[in-house]
């Protein structure tokens, strides 16, 4: 065993709390499996996986489920995180492997006529309290799913998680030139879509005056 595990309860006696524990500090713990480990790796990054998964899948319900999944894998293969300190990126790579299963089966459910399409209720970053935003809500989202899963993935981590191109090319194993083209393909397809779509068209307008 590499000799930096053994210095893995450290975190606790530095830092006081394993909230003040670093991510690297984090990560030395995970791959030595402390019991605190465990439990700081979901309460720092859980609600980072559930927003990614929220708005990637349009529904509460599944990205709870993608969460739990994400997370198994976390823990079971924790021992493969080689740099500590990359601890979010680790979490980020098996959020992205998830979410593209999820989708392509998704995908696969939808052609069998065997599931319908998921509401989107928080794709977008504002609320949706009336009828009106709600339904634009459901119908930018059914835009979404027209998109290849890998072109939806790199539209949400570079639009609403606000990764660099760097970074979603690392965390998906792409190309910084592949990233790119899909990144201008999403941004393209949405785009003429929403245009097409008197409601979306204004609330986008709307949107782009209040920046």
């Amino acid at each position: 065993m590499p000799n930096h595990l053994s210095h893995a309860p450290l975190a606790l006696i530095v830092g006081g709390h394993p909230r003040n524990a670093s991510d690297a500090d984090l990560g030395i713990a995970l791959i030595a499996r402390h019991d605190w480990a465990l439990a700081e790796t979901w309460r720092r990054f859980a609600p980072m996986v559930l927003r990614t998964a929220d708005r990637v899948l349009g529904s509460r319900n599944e990205a709870d489920d993608v969460a739990q999944e994400v997370f198994y894998q976390v823990f079971r293969r924790a021992r493969t995180l080689r740099d500590p300190s990359s601890l979010r990126s680790f979490i980020y790579s098996f959020v992205v492997r998830v979410l593209k299963t999820e989708l392509r089966s998704r995908k696969r459910r939808r052609l069998l006529f065997l599931t319908p399409s998921s509401a989107a209720e928080e794709m977008l970053d504002v609320a949706a309290a009336d009828v009106e935003s709600r339904e634009l809500l459901l119908r930018f989202n059914v835009l979404l799913d027209r998109l290849s899963a890998r072109d939806r993935l790199v539209f949400v981590l570079r639009r609403t998680e606000s990764m660099t191109i760097q970074e979603i090319a690392a965390t998906m194993d792409l190309s910084i030139s592949t990233v790119k083209r899909a990144m201008a393909h999403a941004s393209d397809r949405l785009e003429r879509w929403v245009s097409a779509d008197p409601g979306l068209a204004a609330f986008a307008e709307s949107q782009r005056r209040n920046r």
